[in-house]
């Protein structure tokens, strides 16, 4: 077997723990629940330093993992820091173990070859990082909050909704996120356009990635604007926070889908 699919396999079971913690009956953020974050933080964050170490591989693999390491490295933090965050980790974990699932099976050999990258370079990578960690965080809230929203109106509700934080709750992180996001997301903006310059002479390349990394910064900033102005809640509110993330999505890793998997 091949030993990178073996670490990957590794990496991808370190985040079995936070799938089933908040599962056990009575669920709290006690030192089990603390483990199982710390687990998915380590092994796909161990996976991503051993790969990227002085260099940067462009395939659709070594994105997800260090998505995925960077996200629950930044939702641990929100979990000690925020009261009742930690109970996102019901959706978030989920859905990180199935992205680590693609990252295992998608190829292994990138497009484009890693190789070392300069100090714009390396920090406009970081940004977008973050800024996708943070969306992504922010997204699950806000779909939490839409499933909360729906179940009280119809009065329904489940054993997935009352181990998920109030819609109150769901709303104030979300909207915390999204405003950290857009910040981060601008800088990003600013250090990809002066990596740009640096390469061509020229501010911006209007590829796909650009305009959609735009577009999801506009579809924030009009959301926090009419949320301060309005005070606009509930599924209006998460439906814009999901169309930012899928906008984010599309930017970050569609063109890894397309060269990686699709053409290769």
């Amino acid at each position: 077997m091949d030993q990178n699919f073996t670490y990957a396999l590794i990496a991808l079971f370190c985040l079995l723990p936070a799938v089933l913690v908040q599962r056990r009956e009575g669920a709290s953020l006690d030192n089990a629940h603390w483990a199982a974050l710390i687990f998915a933080v380590l092994g796909p964050g161990i996976w991503a330093l051993a790969h990227l170490t002085g260099h940067w591989q462009a395939g659709l693999g070594t994105a997800l993992w260090v998505s995925i390491a960077i996200t629950m490295a930044l939702f641990t933090m929100l979990a000690w820091s925020v009261d009742h965050a930690w109970r996102l980790t019901q959706l978030l974990a989920p859905y990180m173990l199935a992205l680590g699932v693609i990252a295992v099976l998608a190829p292994q050999v990138d497009i484009t070859p890693g190789g070392m990258v300069d100090a714009w370079i390396a920090l406009h990578i970081l940004v977008s990082v973050v800024t996708y960690g943070l969306v992504t965080i922010a997204a699950v809230a806000a779909l939490a909050g839409f499933l909360q929203d729906r179940a009280l109106k119809a009065k329904r509700p489940t054993a997935l909704t009352h181990s998920l934080p109030s819609v109150a709750d769901c709303e104030r992180i979300a909207a915390t996120l999204l405003g950290w996001g857009e910040g981060i997301l601008g800088l990003g903006l600013i250090t990809g356009m002066a990596a740009q310059y640096r390469e061509t002479g020229h501010l911006l390349a209007f590829d796909h990635k650009t305009v959609l990394s735009m577009l999801a910064f506009a579809v924030i900033g009009i959301l926090l604007f009419v949320q301060h102005k309005t005070g606009l809640r509930g599924r209006k509110a998460a439906r814009l926070a999901l169309l930012a993330y899928l906008l984010l999505t599309l930017g970050y890793l569609g063109v890894k889908v397309v060269t990686g998997v699709i053409l290769a």
